[in-house]
């Protein structure tokens, strides 16, 4: 400060200099506080440490004190540390929280693709290795109207990277992203892992008692939300997670309650961190982000992917099927928070220095027009409930879709009479695939010069598929069977659910849970949940396969078929539909609809109900939300 006075006639000019020379120091001290401070508060973490790890952990917890200043200052501890390590082989891994990958770097699916990264790597080279390959001015991001370059965003995840080390967090700690899809969000995932810290991506459309549960379940310390999903922090248990800090993202939409936690905003926060970062010295096995499973099935599970996931869905898929080149636009309405729309949104383009457009709002029809009208993508990743909404809103045959040259579609299975109808109206096959947050994208993929309507696709290069009956044992060609995927983009395990891990995880193959069968040409057919075959009136049915062919009726523009239980404790078929305009919900279309079920299958397959919605519920990654049908079944009993 004295040197400051002396160096400037103006006092207020001398406090700026000193400000400015003093806080980068100020700021390491107080992030080492922190860490320093916080590493008490995680003491139960640390219980599974031996006790010279622990000891070793404790004595360079603020991050100050590093191996060559133990060698120096307590050179007999350090020689017990480094004499341990080399004993133990598992010890190094523990430290750096490594996640045993047991999938074999040679397994068959890395020898097809050539997959390799080198042992220490970092998930963010996806970004960053652009600045390296010369495309930094090149626009990364196109959102609302304007463009985000990929030296802006580079910079921007650096300080994010900075702002959060500077919140005195440990390496692996998870910080939950609840974020509109913005160049904001894609700098805080990036950001985060390349610093070391494990993004949480969540659903926007997630209830508050569903938020309280991610931050608890995961121990986030830091939360990063837009500013009008604010209200979402409002449960009651918020109060009783780890949650420190709050980075605000925009304007908050309403008053935040009562809270223990630090909140400040977005630009404030980056404003003082530099804009340049070295990645974190990651293995290829230690965790890069989570996704949280749609839940379907009790509360949603922590799905775990580790640093070169996310190459290995760029070598398998965006390399091998898409072929995605650097001149693409790509355009994904299913969100960034999906591990289709985060394949879609991010790993695809920055991996080849492509643009993304990114839709911060809801994805109706309209706005999906308009964007592809102004931004011209020539990729367009999208849901059968997109292309359904595309196809029937007023006066889309005459929008100009011209910039398009691939159109993929996921999640759930399309109809003939939509694939027909888009490639009438605008000249483009609807390409389909199936994945999973578990695989992290499509690991069944149609080829894009031989597209077969209702067929999930075929072996996306890089995956092991397998067909088993229940006990494991492989079914022949044109038999069903229950889907097994191996490829190393797997999730290693769910978080805090081992019952759940062992059901889903078995030596590095996903079982699905889902029943396929096998054509001749190795593609392969969806036939439904192993658990969703029902009885009716003697006869086994798969909801699916009647769910399939009332969606090629003409008059239907979307459905859901489900098994459901009489007052008789007897199972039948209800189908509820959502039809095109023009098609009356009576007892008449009623009839048509179980006839053509009865002509297309067998008489026995129809459905005995059909109840006629304006529009079928959706989950957040724009899936039908069976539990939904379920919930409104039981309320109108």
């Amino acid at each position: 400060l004295e040197r400051a006075l002396a160096l400037d006639d103006s006092v207020a000019e001398a406090l700026k200099r000193f400000e400015r020379e003093r806080r980068p120091l100020v700021d390491k001290l107080v992030a080492a506080a922190n860490k320093s401070s916080f590493w008490y508060e995680r003491f139960a973490d640390k219980m599974e440490l031996e006790p010279w790890e622990l000891a070793y952990d404790y004595m360079t917890r603020s991050g100050r004190m590093s191996d060559e200043r133990l060698r120096e200052t307590a050179p007999a501890f350090m020689s017990m540390v480094e004499n341990r390590r080399g004993a133990d082989p598992g010890a190094q891994a523990r430290r750096e929280g490594r996640v045993a990958d047991v999938v074999p770097l040679d397994a068959p699916g890395a020898r097809e693709i050539g997959f390799c990264v080198p042992e220490r790597y970092n998930a963010s080279r996806i970004l960053f290795d652009n600045l390296d390959a010369g495309r930094g001015d090149k626009s990364a991001i196109a959102c609302e109207g304007r463009s985000t370059t990929y030296r802006e965003l580079c910079a921007m995840a650096a300080q994010v990277g900075h702002g959060l080390n500077a919140f005195g967090l440990v390496r692996g700690q998870r910080v939950l992203l609840l974020m509109h899809d913005t160049p904001q969000l894609a700098a805080a995932i990036f950001g985060a892992i390349r610093i070391g810290f494990v993004p949480v991506l969540v659903n926007t459309l997630s209830p508050p008692e569903l938020v309280a549960y991610y931050l608890q379940d995961s121990g986030a310390e830091v939360a990063i939300v837009s500013g009008d999903l604010v209200k979402l922090l409002g449960h009651q248990e918020v109060r009783a997670s780890r949650l420190r800090h709050l980075v605000l993202a925009g304007v908050a939409g309403e008053e935040l309650p009562p809270h223990p936690f630090g909140v400040c905003a977005w630009d404030e926060w980056l404003e003082a961190q530099p804009r340049e970062m070295t990645a974190a010295d990651t293995h290829r096995d230690e965790m890069a982000f989570w996704m949280y499973s749609s839940g379907s099935t009790g509360r949603p599970k922590g799905v775990v992917h580790l640093q070169h996931d996310a190459a290995y869905t760029f070598q398998s898929y965006g390399r091998g099927v898409l072929e995605i080149r650097e001149h693409d636009v790509v355009f994904s309405p299913p969100k960034i928070f999906f591990a289709y729309g985060f394949g879609n949104s991010l790993t695809f383009p920055f991996s080849v220095g492509a643009t993304a457009v990114l839709h911060p709002g809801r994805p109706d029809a309209e706005s999906v027009l308009s964007l592809i009208e102004r931004d011209r993508p020539t990729i367009l990743f999208g849901l059968p409930t997109l292309y359904s909404a595309l196809l029937s809103h007023p006066g889309s045959e005459k929008r100009n879709l011209s910039s398009l040259r691939l159109c993929i579609s996921a999640a759930e299975v399309l109809s003939r009479e939509m694939f027909r109808e888009w490639q009438r109206r605008y000249g483009l096959s609807i390409i389909e695939g199936l994945g999973s947050t578990e695989v992290l994208h499509m690991y069944l993929s149609n080829r894009i010069d031989k597209p077969k309507p209702g067929a999930s696709g075929a072996r996306v290069p890089g995956y092991e598929i397998k067909l088993t009956d229940k006990d494991g044992h492989a079914v022949p060609r044109g038999e069903s069977g229950l889907m097994w995927v191996r490829g190393d983009s797997t999730a290693p395990m769910y978080w805090n659910r081992p019952d759940k891990t062992q059901e889903t995880m078995r030596g590095g193959w996903i079982w699905t849970g889902d029943r396929f069968h096998e054509d001749g040409d190795s593609y392969y057919y969806f036939e439904g949940r192993a658990d969703d075959l029902i009885k009716v009136s003697g006869q086994w049915i798969h909801p699916l396969e009647v769910e399939r062919c009332l969606a090629e009726h003409p008059a239907v523009a979307e459905c859901a078929v489900l098994g459901v239980e009489d007052a008789n404790r007897l199972m039948s078929l209800k189908a509820w539909v959502a039809l095109r305009p023009g098609t009356v919900a009576d007892a008449d279309t009623t009839r048509a609809l179980q006839e053509f079920v009865k002509q297309r299958l067998l008489p026995y397959k129809y459905p005995r109900a059909v109840e006629y919605l304006e529009t079928l519920p959706k989950t957040g990654t724009g899936k039908i939300d069976r539990q939904a049908l379920r919930s409104l079944l039981q309320a109108t009993r």
